[in-house]
């Protein structure tokens, strides 16, 4: 990212991230700072970087001397920040770390690279998030952007069938779940001669606790862009869009701006770069239906229809959107496009496992302590994610389960974390790589409560098309339900093991296929815990409410009395400033004592 700089420049991260937590008052403060101090300085709005723990971010750059990222920032800490540089010293409290990029390093702030949570990682996918301004045509193109598409379609001039199969030689797996051979595709969908074939990228991304695509859309969209180019060519495709939820206005946003951006550089249109190849991509906003990640519901919402599966065959590649020859690929996938053109097969194998080349991104949310967008190699293991990169658990709690893959995944304990993440270990484990989405539950979660939400959201977002997924999920929820409530029987165990299996091998689609996965893969692991729900009658955990029956430990009051008044009932005996005791009759397990309780005496 080596550049040479006129003049000051200041990088705001703007992302859905660092918009939720306030950078848009540090882009105020920045330019009333600016203009106040008449300070000559560009202003730049880049994107999320991965390090969502620590938003907002800002970053300064002095000419001669590396750029440096603030963390936390709050309008107050502009000016600091600010009158700092312009000193030649720079705010060390509040620096997370230096872009080293072959400038003058300050002292005693440690390079990005050279942070914890980056030494396992290779931010192959993500090297221009959060660094480039990402509505800028000429930024990308200065970091190496479209030059795969010239090599390809112009200064090698690659015939069709050769790229495909450099795509298939390198391994490269879809990375939205299902994990299909990319080049196999589309050599597939080469195959069909048609007056019409289309490429379509999946970023519909309905998963909850999955922001990978919307980062990569909000903070390198060209990457995708340009990927989806290249594998039309690949294909013949003749027409592109881009599918994308209208929850993610600033991706919607950006993407038109830059798809526009294209067309005006002859990135798109007719006659790609003086070449023999046209094609212009489109966006279309989808309305949140997590079916629509299924490629022929996606399909059926483009033609307008309703977002519902079909049988298959015939596959997409021969009669897809509107009957014609269809290839989909999510976007992390066609971000890996250029890349792996611009560095070869070779390099790009080494990156990855045996049977996968590359590196994948997750989104680590829940108990973690660096919650954000990560990307590691294909193989390394749960816990090198998990402990190295994300951080551990905070608060010294004690590692549980992780939730990947989203709601159609699986729950892993602690048992599975040597395992490589890689596509086949996980599904033989019980889950799936899926899109990336890594949730990370700590001692305080309950599995059966776990196990209801996730079959909730896919017993909602089921499109009710067949009677597997339509009926089977909602008699799973209810199972899963009574449980919760203390109500559940022994033999709901073996009915959720034989109704989830049923489900998954009766279903049409993908969703209703996966959707019982962290059922299954809870009971499996967590048997003991659903056990103490149906006969014991107890969470151990104190989340499912119609279970909780409060204690307070005397050995852990400091008879504050924090719990005293609130108590609707005045179930609290005793006064402040000594132990206090709860009467069981009056008790009718609110939970208002637990809440207000600071020192985890009340369980």
């Amino acid at each position: 990212m080596s550049q040479q700089l006129e003049k000051p420049k200041i990088f705001i991260g703007m992302g859905t991230c660092g918009l939720a937590a306030g950078a848009k008052g540090v882009h105020e403060a920045v330019a009333a700072y600016l203009d106040e101090k008449k300070f000559d300085a560009d202003i730049v709005k880049t994107a999320c970087a991965g390090t969502c723990y620590v938003e907002p971010l800002m970053d300064v750059h002095i000419p001669g001397n590396s750029r440096v990222i603030y963390q936390k920032v709050k309008p107050a800490d502009v000016g600091k920040i600010l009158d700092g540089h312009r000193e030649g010293a720079p705010l060390k409290k509040k620096a997370l770390a230096q872009w080293s990029n072959g400038e003058p390093d300050y002292e005693g702030i440690p390079g990005f690279k050279d942070l914890e949570l980056n030494q396992l990682q290779n931010r192959f996918i993500l090297h221009n998030c959060g660094i480039i301004d990402p509505d800028s045509i000429e930024e990308y193109e200065a970091s190496g952007g479209y030059t795969a598409l010239r090599k390809v379609l112009v200064d090698e001039k690659w015939e069709p069938k050769v790229f495909v199969q450099f795509i298939e030689d390198s391994k490269l797996r879809g990375r939205g779940g299902g994990g299909f051979d990319t080049g196999w595709k589309w050599s597939e969908c080469a195959k069909y001669d048609a007056d019409e074939k289309f490429i379509l990228c999946n970023a519909d991304e309905g998963d909850p606790g999955a922001f990978m695509d919307r980062a990569l859309l909000e903070g390198d969209p060209h990457a995708v862009i340009e990927g989806m180019i290249l594998g039309g060519y690949g294909i013949g495709a003749t027409f592109g869009y881009i599918y994308c939820r209208a929850e993610y206005p600033q991706a919607v946003q950006r993407l038109n701006h830059c798809l526009e951006a294209c067309r005006k550089k002859g990135y798109l249109g007719k006659n790609i770069m003086g070449s023999d190849y046209s094609l212009d991509i489109i966006v279309k906003e989808g309305a949140g239906a997590f079916v629509c990640g299924e490629s022929t519901a996606l399909q059926y919402s483009i033609e307008g229809g309703r977002g519902m599966p079909r049988p298959r065959p015939p596959q997409s590649v021969e009669a897809g959107l509107w009957d014609k020859p269809t290839v989909l690929n999510n976007v992390e996938t066609f971000a890996n496009v250029p890349r792996v053109v611009n560095i070869g097969i070779e390099k790009y194998l080494s990156l990855g496992s045996e049977k996968s080349g590359g590196t994948k991104i997750f989104a680590l949310s829940g108990a973690i302590k660096n919650a954000g967008l990560i990307e590691v190699p294909i193989g390394t293991t749960l816990r090198q994610v998990i402990f190295d990169v994300g951080g551990g658990i905070p608060k010294k709690k004690k590692f549980k389960s992780v939730a990947i893959g989203g709601p159609s995944g699986g729950c892993l304990p602690e048992s599975t974390l040597d395992y490589p993440v890689d596509f086949e270990t996980l599904i033989e484990a019980g889950a799936m790589m899926g899109s990336g989405s890594m949730v990370v539950c700590d001692e305080d979660t309950c599995m059966v409560e776990l196990s209801r939400f996730f079959m909730e959201f896919c017993a909602d977002e089921s499109c009710g098309k067949c009677t597997p997924c339509r009926i089977g999920n909602t008699v799973l929820l209810d199972i899963l339900t009574r449980i919760t409530k203390g109500e559940g029987r022994m033999e709901d165990l073996d009915l959720i093991d034989e109704y989830g299996k049923y489900i998954m091998s009766m279903s049409l689609c993908g969703l209703g296929k996966s959707s019982p996965a962290p059922a299954l893969s809870a009971v499996k692991f967590y048997r003991e815990e659903f056990i103490k729900h149906i006969v014991d009658k107890e969470c151990p955990t104190v989340k499912c409410e119609a279970l909780r029956k409060y204690i307070i430990i005397p050995e852990d009051c400091t008879g504050c009395g924090a719990c005293i008044k609130p108590c609707p009932t005045g179930a609290i005996m005793g006064q402040r400033k000594e132990i206090v005791y709860l009467n069981q009759e009056l008790c009718i397990e609110c939970g208002v004592c637990y809440d207000k309780c600071n020192f985890l005496a009340i369980l």
